[in-house]
């Protein structure tokens, strides 16, 4: 209740009771107490306050006869369901989906061709569902310490051994943070680092949450080019030369797919040192390369402590972990540290210490190089599929890059395919230079079992030739 702000003055001319009901009256009207929210009896409310009893009870027959509140007996008091309708002298904004351009649907299962999601008819359930329980009976006993805010030991201990085989990444434990995911290392990484310029290297085209969360967060995004190299590092220093901060996919860039060249790794350190500068590398699917193998870190390169290593577990496990890792320089670790238990202490102890288990026992490695041979069938059933008008090989990620002729609309194409339950995405919108916007869809093949691929690629092909 003290979000509620319910406060009492014996000053004021209102008797007690009338403050107590017009403070829990405006908390509901407000929408701050919801339908049938429990309200704290009349002795707790009143100890809280320093109030008699009998004060808090002629305030809740008050609410009561406006049929704000409903006395339930021995079960307690709640607010009334549904409330009586309020005049509001509010001007209502219509409220939408968080950043719409980028969101659709946050309650739909994984669609044919979506990009960003694992495979959801291949996730090892029966071995995750009991890992899981066991970690919450654990969990639960220990419910009333609280937990480190940079993330479990044994998690981290399991991270770094991770990155030490699979990118070439050798880092201590101590280095490594948990987050909410890619989006919460990102809002700690631009809390922690205090950047001296506003302008902030970003790829070109790039992950468009990466660009809203650099301008969300007061930054200016300066789009670089990308080539067959990656990363243009001598046009960064061209465009904007006292930039503080590059955020680089160096392993499979992101949404175009190829690997930042050796020579472009080395630019772009040497111009973070030069420039006191640092680096964000988004660690893009670089586990599930389906071509090849997947370039070391290029963390792994880094001698002068100037990058910061971002990854998640949202693309190999599932995304409602919001389960992610960083690793930063040694010297950063005591100031991520802080700014991760002040400001973002990560998430739930049961699901740090279930995945922690599941990497200790081997199902993680196991998992990863499953989904690699399921992908790559995948893959190569969608591009024998394909028409030959819609033929690629052009691989970004997981997903097969679908160019289509400039001018063709494929974000319309993409909002089209909604009604039949596909999920391409627009390649427009990656481009911060609309100017310069590649027309194109990105085709996620993880979700395009033998069931749904047919079908799916024969609504596909109609909804671009009718667009086009």
């Amino acid at each position: 209740m003290n979000s509620l702000r319910i406060a009492v003055d014996r000053l004021q001319r209102r008797s007690l009771a009338e403050q107590i009901h017009d403070s829990i009256a405006t908390a509901i009207r407000d929408g701050h107490l919801y339908e049938g929210a429990r309200l704290p009896s009349w002795h707790d409310l009143a100890t809280q306050l320093g109030v008699s009893r009998g004060t808090v009870k002629s305030a809740y027959e008050r609410l009561a006869d406006k049929q704000l509140i409903v006395a339930r007996g021995a079960a307690g008091t709640f607010v009334a369901s549904p409330l009586p309708a309020f005049q509001s002298h509010l001007e209502e904004a219509p409220v939408r989906l968080p950043l719409p351009e980028l969101y659709r649907d946050f309650h739909s299962a994984p669609k044919p061709f979506q990009v960003g999601v694992p495979a959801s008819d291949m996730f090892p359930y029966k071995v995750w569902s009991r890992t899981i329980v066991r970690y919450s009976r654990q969990a639960a006993m220990q419910a009333t310490r609280y937990h480190d805010p940079r993330g479990e030991m044994e998690l981290r201990k399991e991270v770094a051994a991770y990155l030490s085989v699979a990118r070439g990444l050798q880092c201590s434990a101590d280095q490594v943070i948990i987050t909410s995911g890619y989006a919460g290392a990102l809002g700690l990484a631009l809390h922690a680092l205090r950047l001296d310029s506003q302008q902030v290297w970003m790829e070109e085209p790039g992950y468009p949450l990466a660009n809203r969360a650099i301008s969300l967060a007061g930054y200016t995004p300066v789009p670089v080019p990308v080539d067959m190299e990656g990363l243009d590092v001598a046009e960064g220093t061209r465009r904007a030369p006292n930039a503080s901060l590059a955020i680089v996919t160096a392993s499979q860039q992101a949404p175009l797919g190829m690997a930042l060249s050796v020579a472009r790794r080395y630019a772009l350190l040497q111009w973070a040192t030069a420039a006191n500068a640092w680096i964000i590398e988004d660690d893009y699917l670089s586990e599930l390369k389906l071509s090849g193998k997947a370039a070391p870190s290029l963390a792994s390169l880094d001698g002068d402590g100037r990058v910061i290593h971002i990854g998640t577990f949202s693309k190999t496990l599932t995304p409602t972990l919001r389960l992610g890792f960083m690793v930063v320089p040694p010297a950063l670790v005591n100031l991520f540290g802080d700014v991760a238990a002040a400001l973002s202490p990560t998430s739930s102890l049961a699901t740090q210490s279930a995945v922690a288990a599941f990497m200790r026992d081997g199902n993680y490695l196991r998992h990863i190089r499953r989904m690699k041979r399921l992908y790559a069938q995948r893959r190569d059933a969608l591009l024998h599929q394909l028409g030959q008008e819609l033929s690629s090989n052009t691989m970004a990620g997981l997903s097969l890059l679908l160019p289509l002729p400039d001018g063709t609309d494929d974000v319309a194409i993409a909002e089209a395919a909604e009604a039949w339950e596909l999920a391409p995405a627009p390649l427009s919108p990656w481009y911060a230079d609309k100017g310069l916007a590649r027309s194109g869809l990105l085709l996620g093949v993880t979700n395009l079992s033998d069931a749904v691929l047919e079908s799916s690629c024969r609504h596909l092909e109609a909804l671009v030739q009718r667009h086009l």
